[in-house]
């Protein structure tokens, strides 16, 4: 089964140590905000991915697939 690339958008600046929850995802900090990327290789890790989000007492501010060069595919 293909990687899917996904693009989550959360609210805050989320610290390093936060970070670490999301391994294998880049972190990128923008403007009050945080943006998760990466591959994602099923739908069970991406409801993994989003339970994470809401464990951690995060808000989820967007979520977009990615296609094969990084562009988004749609918005969620």
């Amino acid at each position: 089964m293909p990687v899917r690339g996904y693009r989550l958008v959360v609210d805050g600046e989320l610290s390093d140590e936060l970070g670490l929850a999301f391994r294998g995802m880049t972190l990128t900090r923008e403007h009050g905000t945080t943006v998760l990327a990466g591959g994602v290789r099923d739908q069970a890790e991406l409801q993994s991915l989003l339970q994470r989000v809401s464990d951690l007492g995060l808000t989820l501010l967007g979520l977009e697939a990615l296609d094969e060069n990084g562009d988004t595919r749609s918005h969620a």
